[in-house]
């Protein structure tokens, strides 16, 4: 018989045990992980801890606005000018274009619109790098976090920065929109060369407003902020359209632009449109409104708070007065011929392979007057060269200098002074010009308000900031001579009356004192009006005496606005006076406005950053004489135009009055004239006081200057005239009167 072996059964206890030993093993695995969790969290909270010391409050962001530029404006509110620590304008989310929007997040940060301020996956990969492989995290950064650092924190590239960062974005996405955040982000950005924010970058690069930007530009702006030096379109072209495309790419990627356009926009040439310096527009009158501002409201307030000055100029006078007055000295430079004297960089140790200069950073256009440097020289012919043009010094070039070839007075490393007629991709027409040292300066103001349309202070403000139009004190020369004229017309003489032109001789308190005409002729018996078309001297003289002498006449040259010294000598009657030119046009306006002087005015108002006014200015106007001796005077010096030493403005065909003014020795040359709504002076000479040359009167140097620029500003003005003077009566003729007087100084005619 077979033995039947019983199994024991299975009970459930036995069952059982395998499930009690795995429960306990996953209880011991979940007790472990709770405990690192644990440890974890109270690592993390030891972290954030730490790294939340000192953290900036994000609610400041409420009330954040950065440095902005303080922006200058002329009569149109177009910007001539701007003051700051950085260049940046503010704009709001809805100026900044979409396609710049979609560029700027499909290149910086792709989540933009969905993450919460942190893109977890990339900060890790970030810390990875940094804590682990001892690398510098990078590649991390959404917009949110850029922005947290840009304003809050140090560039330093760490963990702790990370977290900071991290921290900061968080808080700022929970207190901020989207929109509000990439707003922020917009203005705040650096694109290089000093340009801070998009709409400046726009302004910057391409000279047009942000809102206006096409495909390609806006790729350009949007592949900066990686690293605006390093991409650069000025100094690394090749490098910033690889950027450029770079963008397109990923904006197709994205499905924000079609293949056509993203085909067409890499094809585009990256084409820059370089903003010019506002302050190189008129950069005399600029730094006085500077010096102006900084008084009144301190520097910091000027160039951070970004003021809203409305200023007086206009903008199409200035620049006619600006080429007017280079065109002017250009034309006196031809006619005292080629000096030469140029300086040669090879000779002070320089490479012109390397060399560069301050004239070639503005933006280049036809008409204007630059440096440039000799490359090569031919027997006939030299190249030259100006940032990024070239062009030849020909036969045609050079005539005017009596030269037969460009050999025998260029060397290869000569600065010369070029005018540019025109330009034509990378090659340029020139005219060969010269600089001798001769100086211009002109100031225009508007008869009705006294506002200032144009100022120019000198030749070039690089080279040298004092402003002759405000600042020199020069000699006036017959110029000087309506106040005598207005003394008598005021005293009851009328145009007609006549004097002697005769030999004279003045017993002084220094001694005799003889002067004589220009012409050295004498014309004998004449008009008040013809002597002072004429600018006869001795007859002048002889009306000053007839007037009471020379105080009087300081004290008509007071009520006009003459502060400068005046020195009570019969001399200072024929214009050996110092006087500005802002000091004798704004005299001048008296003529036109019926009696009336009005007080030049630079600012028109001056707002915050917030639209509030900080200052209006009015005009300034001060009773002179009567609107009789005005109109009278008004008639005399139209005479001066029509058949006087000013005839050549009649060619003007429109109102005009005037006076020239040429010191003793040709030393400086003036006209100063108006029509009924504009008076505008030029003043021509040396800084030191040296001969300009024979004949280079006021006519000959000074006039062509004032006539350029008015044969623009008076456009649009046709039907403008002046108001008819009274009718007056004969009055008896002036006879010699000597009185005593002092010594002798520069006596004048034209």
């Amino acid at each position: 018989m077979k033995r039947v072996v019983e199994e024991p059964a299975v009970t459930a206890d036995m069952a059982a045990e395998p499930r009690r030993a795995g429960l306990k093993l996953v209880g011991n695995a979940l007790f472990v992980l709770l405990i690192v969790i644990v440890a974890a969290a109270g690592a993390i909270s030891g972290l954030l801890l730490v790294y939340s010391t000192d953290l900036p409050q994000v609610t400041e962001l409420e009330h954040y606005r950065p440095s902005t530029i303080t922006q200058l404006y002329d009569d149109q509110n177009r910007v001539i000018g701007q003051f700051a620590l950085q260049r940046r304008v503010i704009d709001s989310y809805n100026d900044f274009p979409k396609v710049l929007r979609d560029a700027l997040i499909s290149t910086e940060d792709k989540e933009f619109e969905r993450h919460w301020g942190v893109d977890v996956w990339r900060v890790f990969g970030a810390a990875w790098r940094d804590v682990i492989l001892d690398s510098r995290a990078q590649g991390a950064s959404t917009l949110t976090m850029q922005l947290a650092r840009n304003l809050f924190l140090s560039p330093d590239r760490n963990f702790r920065r990370k977290m900071q960062e991290v921290m900061l974005s968080i808080q700022i996405e929970r207190r901020f929109t989207k929109p509000q955040i990439f707003t922020l982000y917009a203005n705040q950005i650096y694109l290089g060369h000093g340009v801070y924010g998009f709409e400046a970058g726009a302004n910057f690069y391409f000279s047009k407003k942000a809102k206006d930007l096409t495909l390609e530009e806006a790729a350009v702006l949007a592949g900066l902020p990686k690293a605006p030096n390093y991409y650069s379109p000025i100094n690394n072209p090749e490098r910033a359209l690889r950027r450029r495309n770079l963008v397109i790419n990923n904006m197709l990627e994205d499905g924000k632009i079609t293949a056509a356009e993203a085909l067409r926009a890499k094809d585009a040439p990256l084409k820059l449109n370089l903003q010019a310096e506002p302050n190189d527009i008129a950069p005399y009158f600029v730094e006085e409104i500077r010096q102006y501002l900084e008084k009144k409201y301190g520097a910091e307030e000027v160039h951070e708070a970004g003021l809203r000055v409305y200023t007086s100029l206009n903008l199409e006078m200035q620049r006619a007065a600006q080429q007017a007055v280079r065109d002017g000295l250009a034309a006196y430079e031809r006619r005292h011929g080629w000096k030469g004297n140029l300086l040669n960089i090879v000779a002070n140790g320089d490479a012109p392979a390397t060399y560069h200069h301050v004239d070639w950073d503005g933006k280049i256009v036809a008409g204007n007057y630059i440096h440039a440097l000799v490359t090569e020289v031919d027997p006939l012919v030299a190249t030259i060269k100006f940032g990024n043009y070239e062009a030849r010094l020909g036969p045609e070039e050079i005539k005017w200098t009596r030269h037969p070839s460009a050999r025998e007075f260029l060397t290869v490393g000569d600065i010369v002074y070029v005018k540019v007629d025109e330009l034509s991709g990378t090659f340029s027409r020139v005219s060969l010009e010269q600089e001798s040292g001769v100086q211009g300066a002109l100031l225009a103001l508007d008869n009705s308000t006294g506002d200032v349309k144009a100022m120019v202070g000198g030749r070039d403000f690089e080279q040298s900031k004092f402003n002759r139009s405000t600042q020199a004190l020069r000699q006036v020369g017959s110029s000087f001579k309506p106040y005598i004229y207005t003394a008598a017309i005021d005293q009851g003489l009328t145009p007609d009356d006549t004097v002697l032109d005769a030999p004279v001789t003045f017993n002084t308190s220094s001694g005799p004192y003889t002067p004589h005409n220009y012409d050295g002729k004498f014309e004998g018996v004449i008009t008040f009006r013809h002597a002072l078309a004429e600018s006869r001297n001795i007859p002048a003289l002889k009306v000053t005496e007839r007037v009471g002498g020379i105080k009087t006449v300081i004290e008509y040259a007071r009520k006009f606005g003459i502060t400068s010294p005046l020195l009570p000598y019969l001399p200072v009657a024929l214009g050996a006076a110092d006087i500005t030119l802002a000091e004798q046009t704004a005299a001048f306006t008296t003529f036109p406005n019926d009696g009336v002087r009005v007080t030049p005015r630079y600012i028109r108002k001056v707002t915050d950053y917030e639209g509030r006014v900080l200052e209006e200015n009015y005009p300034e106007v001060k009773d002179v004489v009567s609107a009789r001796t005005a109109r009278i005077m008004t008639y005399m010096l139209r005479e001066v135009v029509l058949h006087g030493t000013g005839y050549a403005a009649s060619k003007l065909n429109h109102p005009l009055g005037g006076k020239t003014g040429t010191t003793n020795d040709f030393t400086d040359a003036w006209f100063v004239g108006f029509s009924p709504s504009l008076t505008c002076g030029v003043w021509v000479g040396f800084d030191e006081k040296k001969t300009l040359g024979n004949k280079e009167t006021g006519a000959a140097a000074a006039l062509p200057i004032w006539m350029d620029f008015m044969r623009v500003a008076l456009q649009g003005r046709e039907s403008e005239d002046f108001a008819a003077p009274p009718p007056t009566a004969p009055s008896a003729v002036v006879q010699k009167v000597d009185t005593p007087a002092g010594a002798a100084g520069d006596s004048e005619a034209h």
